[in-house]
Formats: structure tokens, C-alpha cells, sequence
């Protein structure tokens, strides 16, 4: 068995540390449900065409991650705050960091679904008080949204969200 010493045991901790901070720096920011939206980055491309709903009450921005999956960011334009998320594409949203706060009542909902056998195979609606998770899809082709019942602007519904 190789033994290391404490120097080259302390090189490689910080080695290991900078490259997480590097790689966490390339990824971009985004905010979760009920979050403040992030402001647009400057060296960003402009979108092809500003969406906006309801005569103005709410915008909505696109993005695609790292695994080719497309976002759309719905944002309420009294307060700046993210209302609602769908997505489509080929890896699934890690939906605790997209719902955020909401994550815990998401989880209660889906397992009480799960308990009553009303869950499907390849869809899901999660109807809770504070949020609302549809998902669905099968390998390579995920769909959802999800939304704040409470801070859909006026004139928003949900089937504005797609």
C-alpha cells in the first residue's frame, strides 16, 4: 500500500476543491419556483421573439441545459417572480431543485398518489395546495410543467403554460 504525506494529501484536497468550484462556475444559474428570476446574462444571444402573456402580466424565457433539455421560464412582471416551469426533451429535470421550497409539499403529493395506486407508469399529476407537477414521457422524451396555482398573474391559466 502507497502511503502519501500530509503535503501531498493537502495538494490534492485543494486540487479536488478548485476543480468543483470551476465546475460549479460553468453552470449556469437558474432559480427555482417562487424565486426572483435572475437577470439575463449579458453576453447572452437575444430570443427570436419575446413571449409575453396576458397582455404583459407575465414573460416567459427559454433555455436549454446541458442535456439538451428546453425550458420555458414563466415570470410574473409585477414582481419578477418565476410562477411556472415546462420542459420537454431528453433527460428529465431534476424537479427538488426546480421546485425549490415547494420540493417537500411535490414529494407529500406524489407519495400519497403512490399510495392510492392513481400514479401512472409514464404520466403523473401531483395536485398540491401550493404547486402543480404534471410529468411524463418515457426515455429520451420527457415532458411537464409546473406552476403556483396562488401566483399565476391575472389573466394567466394554466393552459397558457406549455
Amino acid at each position: 500500500m502507497k502511503t502519501c504525506s500530509r503535503l501531498q494529501a493537502g495538494r490534492a484536497t485543494a486540487f479536488a476543491c478548485l476543480f468543483a468550484c470551476l465546475a460549479a462556475g460553468t453552470a449556469p444559474a437558474r432559480a427555482a419556483l417562487g424565486d426572483t428570476a435572475p437577470p439575463a446574462a449579458p453576453h447572452a444571444p437575444a430570443l427570436a421573439a419575446a413571449q409575453t402573456l396576458a397582455g404583459g402580466a407575465a414573460r416567459v424565457t427559454s433555455y436549454v441545459d446541458a442535456g439538451g433539455t428546453h425550458f420555458n421560464e414563466y415570470i410574473a412582471t409585477r414582481d419578477d417572480k418565476i410562477f411556472a416551469y415546462t420542459w420537454q426533451g431528453p433527460t428529465p429535470p431534476d424537479l427538488a431543485a426546480l421546485l425549490g421550497r415547494y420540493a417537500a409539499d411535490w414529494r407529500s403529493g406524489a407519495a400519497a398518489l403512490h399510495a392510492t395506486e392513481r400514479d401512472g407508469l409514464h404520466a403523473a399529476r401531483v395536485d398540491t395546495p401550493t404547486v402543480v407537477v404534471e410529468s411524463g414521457g418515457h426515455m429520451r422524451s420527457y415532458v411537464g410543467r409546473a406552476w403556483l396555482p396562488a401566483a399565476l398573474p391575472a389573466g394567466v391559466t394554466e393552459g397558457d403554460l406549455r
